[in-house]
C-alpha cells in the first residue's frame, strides 16, 4: 500500500512515518522541509498513484493564528483542498488530522455530537477544512476520515506548546507560569500515531470522526508537580496567576467511537508520557 503523508517532518509526521516504515508501506513524504509548497498544485504535480493520503501539514500555534489570522486561512485551507483533490484524482482516501473544536465545553466528557465552538482563526480553519473533506465526499465519493484530537505531548513536540515550555524552564531549575488551574485532556504523540494507522485499512472510519484523548484531564500545576517527581533535583515553580482570555479551564474527550469502530484505546498516561520526556531531556 502506497500512503502519501504530508507535514512528514513534523511532530505527529515523524512518528507516524517511522511506525509505518516498520509496517512494510510504502510513504511518499510530503513537507516544505523537502521543498513542497502544498499550497500550490504545480508543487504536487509529480506525485504518482497511490492509496491513502495523511493530511498533516498545518499551521497550529494559535497565538500566531491572531496575529496572522489571513495566513493561517490560507495555508490551512488551500493545503487541505489540494491534498483531498489529489485523493479524488486517484481514488485515495484522504485522513485528516484536525483539532479540538469544542470551545468552552457545555458537557464532560466531550464527544463528537457535541456543538463545534472554535474560538480563534486556527480552529475556525480547521472546521472549514472538515467541510471541504465532507464536501469531496458528497461530490466525488472521496473517503475520509476525520480526527480531533484534544492536546498531544510527547519528545520533539515545539518548545512553543505548554509541556516542552515547562521541560525547558525545568532545565534551568526555575519555572515561571501564569494560570496552574486550566486542566487539558493530554494524548501522547504515539497514541495518536497508533489510531491513525488503525483507520488506513478500516471501512469503519470512512465518513467519521474521531475524538482523540486519554479521557482524564490534568492541571497546568498537576503537570508540573510530576515533573518535579521525575526530576533528580529541586525546581522553584511560581505562577503569576494571569488568565487567558477567553481560557477553556477544562477538556476530557470521549473516546468511545474510536474504542467501538477503530479496536484503539490510548495505552501511554500522562505520567509515564512525562516520565519519558524528562528521562529523555533532563
Amino acid at each position: 500500500m502506497k500512503i502519501v503523508i504530508t507535514g512528514s517532518e513534523g511532530f505527529l509526521g515523524r512518528v507516524i512515518c517511522h511506525k509505518l516504515s516498520r509496517k512494510d508501506f510504502q510513504i511518499i513524504k510530503l513537507d516544505k522541509k523537502l521543498n513542497y509548497d502544498l499550497t500550490k498544485p504545480a508543487s504536487l504535480s509529480g506525485i504518482s498513484d497511490f492509496d491513502v493520503l495523511i493530511h498533516l501539514a498545518s499551521l497550529s500555534f494559535v497565538p500566531d493564528s491572531f496575529e496572522n489570522p489571513s495566513s493561517f486561512y490560507h495555508t490551512n485551507i488551500t493545503s487541505t483542498l489540494n491534498a483531498i483533490d489529489l485523493c479524488r484524482k486517484f481514488s485515495a482516501k484522504f485522513i485528516f488530522i484536525s483539532s479540538y473544536l469544542y470551545g468552552n465545553p457545555e458537557y464532560l466528557p466531550i464527544d463528537e455530537k457535541h456543538p463545534l465552538k472554535p474560538h480563534n482563526p486556527y480552529a475556525q480553519s480547521k472546521i472549514i477544512s472538515e467541510n471541504i473533506c465532507m464536501a469531496y465526499f458528497r461530490d466525488f465519493g472521496v473517503q475520509y476520515t476525520i480526527f480531533r484530537p484534544f492536546n498531544i505531548f510527547g519528545p520533539g513536540q515545539n518548545h512553543n506548546f505548554l509541556i516542552p515550555q515547562i521541560i525547558q524552564q525545568a532545565s534551568r531549575k526555575k519555572i515561571i507560569l501564569k494560570d496552574p488551574n486550566p486542566k487539558r485532556d493530554f494524548i501522547f504523540v504515539d497514541d495518536v500515531a497508533d489510531a491513525v494507522i488503525r483507520s488506513i485499512k478500516h471501512e469503519s472510519s470512512n465518513q467519521r470522526i474521531f475524538n482523540l484523548g486519554y479521557g482524564k484531564s490534568i492541571s497546568v500545576n498537576e503537570i508540573a508537580n510530576l515533573i518535579q517527581k521525575y526530576c533528580d533535583y529541586n525546581l522553584n515553580i511560581t505562577y503569576t496567576h494571569e488568565s487567558r482570555k477567553n481560557e477553556v479551564m477544562d477538556t476530557v474527550a470521549n473516546i468511545e467511537k474510536a474504542r467501538e469502530l477503530l479496536d484503539w484505546y490510548p495505552k501511554i498516561s500522562v505520567d509515564h508520557g512525562l516520565k519519558t520526556i524528562v528521562e529523555k531531556y533532563l
